[in-house]
């Protein structure tokens, strides 16, 4: 599911990159490739939108305990939409404003001034497509340390639950080893104890009574 959604994304990427260098090219265009140029990019800012609702449809579709990171970059693009939006909004004013200039036959001054506007905001648009590049590159590295720090700690979580299963095995082996030792020192301490210098067994006058007299008698 996330490989589909990685796809768009590179689709979205590579059109939204476009979009941008043709709404900073427009003021600088003759009047029939601007009109040309302005059509073409109305049509990739609906492919672009499309693309959003197919990439809000994945994330829909993926896991809750995933989903998380997926919705953070969606917010990003749809903002990186919104402002092409407004960017393609203001480049079309202007190019509006310098057709009626044109057609209205203005001074030299006038038309002098306008020219300043455009490249102004020009490199207004040159500056915000930067930035959202490098912003996209921050967000991209941010999520690949994300993505390693998660796997480190899971290989910890891992290690953590081997050495505990080994504890729990060590501490069952000495549990019986305890048990063992305790047994083994109770067999001995219950029974009698002999000394070295035990006297020698003789039997009583009574117990010789009546023994056979080819019996020898026990010493």
């Amino acid at each position: 599911m996330s490989s589909d959604f990685e796809g768009y994304e590179q689709d979205f990427a590579v059109l939204t990159a476009e979009i941008t260098n043709k709404i900073a090219r427009v003021p600088r265009l003759p009047p029939d490739e601007k009109k040309q140029v302005v059509a073409n990019v109305e049509k990739q800012l609906e492919e672009a939108k499309e693309l959003l609702e197919q990439m809000d449809l994945e994330v829909r579709e993926i896991p809750p305990q995933s989903r998380g990171m997926y919705s953070n970059r969606m917010r990003s693009y749809k903002q990186e939409m919104g402002k092409l939006e407004t960017d393609f909004k203001r480049s079309r004013i202007a190019y509006s404003d310098e057709v009626r200039n044109e057609l209205l036959g203005d001074d030299g001054n006038s038309s002098e001034n306008q020219r300043a506007h455009l490249l102004d905001n020009t490199e207004r648009l040159e500056r915000s497509s930067r930035r959202l590049e490098a912003g996209y590159q921050i967000a991209v590295e941010t999520e690949q340390i994300g993505q390693e720090m998660l796997e480190n700690l899971s290989h910890d979580r891992e290690k953590i639950q081997r050495a505990r299963e080994r504890l729990r095995e060590t501490d069952a082996n000495l549990g019986k080893s305890s048990r063992v030792l305790t047994g083994m020192l109770r067999r001995i301490s219950s029974r009698p104890f002999s000394g070295p210098h035990t006297v020698p067994w003789e039997p009583s006058p009574c117990c010789t009574r009546g023994v056979p007299a080819h019996l020898p008698t026990r010493p």
